[in-house]
């Protein structure tokens, strides 16, 4: 049979009630400036695992790895064949190994954005300094500057191995500057893609696959288009074709006004006209990207 014990209240003088007040805040006000600065070096740190757990660094840090070994190769050959050329162009790098840069889009595009739908975060941002226009800078500088990271560091590997093996330095250095504008416009490209699609949805599985869907599934499919009519000998419209795809879209650009070898069917890149609507497509695609997440986030944060 349980007994009851009786409970008795603590004496007075083991009770104490603290007022401490609210107190004041004198010190400097950093501002929006700060707060959007902050925001974005936490979000490209977060793009590499930086700052988060270790199962969180795996994935980047081995697509920054296999984006880089593949040109140090290159390089060790070139300097062991003592060729007179790299074996691949420094525009030509990233269209090859555009599976490698649309997974890694897929993975921190989502983790960039969705956690903060997921959990309703958004609004506390704006609670603060923090504006619409900050978050979204913020958010879209910070994908891109990682993308360029990612793009630009085997374009490095690949000039300083370039001059080891004593390759011409003014050919070098021209390559060099073109694979960084290609790199550059490809960034910013599939990071506005990348955080419209994954801006759609809270859930980060269902984001990672809608980015990749959009970025692989479109490049097999224009490129399945452009060897049709290739076959069909209708050459006039592979360039027109390649308007449909963000990949093929760079490498019409490139190929353009770079002087890339084009990836298209028989080597047939736009024409100087054509690179035109190329150019205005890719910016056209980056403004949209950019508008659409304004008013994305002008919603979420109501």
């Amino acid at each position: 049979m349980a007994v009851e014990h009786p409970v008795t209240a603590p004496s007075g003088d083991q009770t104490r009630i603290h007022n401490i007040g609210y107190r004041s805040y004198d010190g400097p006000r950093l501002g929006r400036a700060y707060a959007r600065r902050s925001l974005y070096s936490q979000s490209l740190r977060g793009a590499y695992g930086l700052g988060r757990s270790v199962k969180s660094k795996v994935l980047p840090m081995l697509l920054f790895v296999v984006m880089c070994v593949p040109a140090a190769i290159m390089v060790a050959v070139a300097v062991a064949t003592k060729a007179d050329e790299l074996p691949v162009g420094y525009t030509r790098y990233a269209i090859i190994m555009q599976a490698v840069i649309s997974l890694y889009v897929a993975s921190q595009a989502p983790q960039s954005v969705s956690r903060d739908l997921r959990f309703k975060t958004v609004p506390l941002y704006f609670s603060r300094p923090i504006e619409t226009a900050d978050y979204v800078r913020a958010k879209f500088a910070a994908l891109a500057s990682a993308l360029f990271v990612l793009t630009a560091a085997p374009l490095l590997v690949l000039y300083i191995g370039a001059l080891l093996a004593k390759l011409d330095f003014a050919d070098q250095t021209k390559g060099f500057a073109q694979g960084l504008v290609s790199v550059a416009l490809l960034s910013l490209l599939f990071a506005g893609l990348g955080l419209v699609i994954a801006s759609v949805t809270p859930r980060r599985g269902f984001g990672i696959a809608a980015v990749i869907a959009v970025l692989t599934i479109s490049y097999g499919a224009v490129s399945t288009l452009q060897a049709i009519a290739d076959a069909q000998n209708s050459t006039g419209s592979i360039p027109w074709i390649g308007l449909f795809s963000p990949v093929t879209l760079i490498d019409g650009v490139q190929s353009a006004f770079l002087g890339a070898t084009s990836a298209f069917p028989g080597g047939i890149g736009p024409s100087d006209g054509e690179g035109v609507v190329y150019v205005l497509a890719v910016l056209g695609l980056i403004a949209a990207s950019y508008g659409l997440l304004m008013r994305r986030y002008r919603r979420v944060g109501l």
